[in-house]
């Protein structure tokens, strides 16, 4: 299996993909911790069309971690996204963007499955902080399917907390 060979959405309703979602299992990552909780990505649409992205969790020392980007889709289906993290300004610098690649989206933009494709990085995502354990598993199955070695899956504790309160955004 190649890298191009993994299989995304045919499609991705952008407007309908926005908005927040909760982390229910992924594979290890330099940039969080493995003991982190509570962990939310929120997305939202840019003026110039791109999408900014707004990470918060629980680190492994109790402390909130927030870190906001950029994503913007490199194709028409909307399911492969480039994704940085660096200051505006510095996003042009090439190899600081990683592949956000959508693999699969409900019908009713309630679960998602997203990943790269050298299949190091994968995120099972919720609009809710639970999701019940045998879904989350069929949703991963689709993951081990494409090439995905699950024997590393890392299920965060999810409180249902979204940090800072809704009311403060």
């Amino acid at each position: 299996m190649t890298n191009e060979d993994l299989l995304t959405a045919p499609h991705i309703e952008l407007e309908r993909y926005l908005g927040l979602w909760f982390e229910i299992a992924r594979k290890p990552m330099r940039h969080e911790d493995a003991d982190a909780r509570d962990i939310t990505a929120e997305y939202s649409l840019n003026e110039d069309g791109s999408v900014r992205v707004f990470n918060s969790c629980i680190n492994a020392e109790g402390k909130l971690d927030q870190v906001e980007g950029t994503a913007r889709a490199v194709d028409e289906s909307n399911a492969k996204l480039e994704v940085s993290f660096l200051p505006q300004g510095l996003q042009w610098i090439p190899f600081t963007k990683g592949d956000y690649w959508i693999i699969k989206v409900d019908a009713d933009y309630q679960t998602a499955l997203v990943g790269d494709p050298q299949r190091k990085y994968l995120w099972l995502l919720h609009r809710q902080g639970n999701m019940r354990r045998d879904d989350a598993l069929e949703w991963l199955e689709i993951a081990r399917a494409r090439g995905y070695d699950l024997s590393d899956v890392i299920w965060p504790l999810q409180s249902g907390a979204v940090y800072p309160p809704q009311e403060l955004r």
